[in-house]
This record gives structure tokens, sequence and C-alpha cells, in this order.
């Protein structure tokens, strides 16, 4: 495998070593995203509420699977396209590589080197021969090589509108927090909870920032709105907020 090391030279180390040795949420992108002429959508730039730093992406479905990771509460790191896998194809004996979109750091130690296509049919044969290759390195060490399904558009939609609450100056000082922990400890509708915990200019705010956070939970998979039913407790959790989670749980089984 190749990457960027902090001295901005690239390096090469065989697999199993590198996975022991290098911290892949810290790594630079290995190559840049494209800029394709005509294109509404160009590269940008996440910032990540996990790491307090940016990551690149390079499209608005790869964007999307950022905002997910960067909210399930087992990702620790993030970073894009930190590595390139190089092999020798067994059948034809030429070299071959793929560098995947992202890498995400869970909190047992574990990672996920994924890919963000728009379609299961994006890439095309080079693409699924790869995926069989990474799918194989990594369930050598413990890692998993998925490539992410784009979540139903109501989801997508509820992360893109709690994404913009993300940053910790959102979560408000201790008594609006108090308060709204308070509001929320029985299943309420959202705002009438909020409007009980204070002046809702000051509340809403800090209630999707915990909505976000995790620290309040709600369905995404229904429409975010005055009326949706939210609570502080988390014995809730296997019907509110962890669809992604979920999906990544079904994926390794």
């Amino acid at each position: 495998m190749a990457f960027t090391g902090l001295s901005g030279q690239v390096t090469q180390l065989p697999w199993e070593q590198a996975v022991g040795a290098v911290r892949f949420e810290e790594l630079a992108p290995v190559s840049a995203f494209p800029v394709l002429p005509g294109r509404r959508w160009g590269p940008g730039w996440w910032w990540s509420a996990t790491t307090g730093r940016h990551v690149v992406h390079g499209s608005a479905t790869m964007r999307t699977q950022l905002m997910a990771l960067d909210r399930d509460p087992e990702v620790t790191g993030l970073s894009a396209r930190p590595v390139r896998l190089i092999w020798r194809d067994p059948a034809d004996g030429r070299v071959r590589g793929w560098v995947p979109q992202l890498f995400a750091r869970y909190a047992d130690g574990s990672g996920l080197l994924a890919d963000c296509p728009s379609s299961p049919a994006a890439g095309g044969d080079r693409a699924q021969r790869a995926r069989v290759v990474l799918e194989a390195v990594c369930a050598r060490v413990g890692w998993s090589y998925r490539c992410l399904e784009p979540p139903p558009a109501v989801v997508a939609a509820n992360l893109r509108w709690l994404a913009g609450y993300r940053h910790p100056r959102y979560a408000g000082p201790p008594g609006v927090r108090a308060a709204i922990s308070a509001a929320f400890a029985v299943a309420r509708q959202l705002a009438d909870g909020a409007a009980s915990a204070g002046e809702p200019l000051q509340v809403l705010p800090a209630v999707y920032h915990a909505l976000w956070a995790g620290q309040l939970v709600a369905r995404l998979d229904e429409p975010l709105g005055e009326h949706t039913m939210v609570s502080a407790h988390q014995s809730n959790s296997g019907q509110t907020g962890t669809v992604m989670a979920d999906a990544r749980r079904r994926d390794e089984e």
C-alpha cells in the first residue's frame, strides 16, 4: 500500500505492517479528487464534529456518507482517500491499484475503508474486482470494506438539517442544556418541549444540536418537524437516530 506521510512524501509499506503502524485517520489524501469541467459538483470540505478537522469530499454522495459517519457515536476518526492499495492480479499478473474514498476509525480500534458509489454499477468491472480484493485484505486484519449505499431521501434530508447544528457552539449554555433534558425526559413533540425549555430562538438550535449528538433521539426515517416525537431516553434508540449504525451492523452480518 502507498500513502502520503507527514513529510509529504509518498511511502509504501506492506499492508499488515501499515495497519498496525499508520494512523490512517491522520493522513492527507494520497491523490486529489478530480475537477471535471461541466460538472455541477466539485470537491469540497466537510468540517467533522468527531475530529474538529476538515475532511475533503469529491461528490454530494460522498458528503452524505461523511455526514452519516460523523454522527455515528462509534466513529472516532475520519479521512478521505488516505491510502492506495496495490496488488498483483493473479489472473494476468498485472499490477493494479485502488484508492478507497473514505476511512473511518471505530472506538474499538478497527477500521473501515469505504467507497461511496452513486449507484451499484458505478465504477464498472474495475470497481467490482477491487471490491473483492479490498474485502479480503480488510478481513485479514479485522477491518471491513464496504460500498456505502445512499441513505433514504428523508433520512439524508434530516441529517443535513441536523448537521447544520453539529458545531459545539450550538450546544447552548449549561442552563439551557439542563432545561432541554428535563423537558424531554418524557417523549413529547419537538415544538412543545422546546417551548417549555425556554425562549425558542435560543432553545431550538440547542435541541437540534442534541439530536445530532445523540443526547436526544427521534425518528429520522420520517420528516423532522415541530410534531416529531423527541425523547432524552436512549431505550428507544433502536427506532430513532440509529438508522446508519443499524445499517452498518446489517452490512457486517
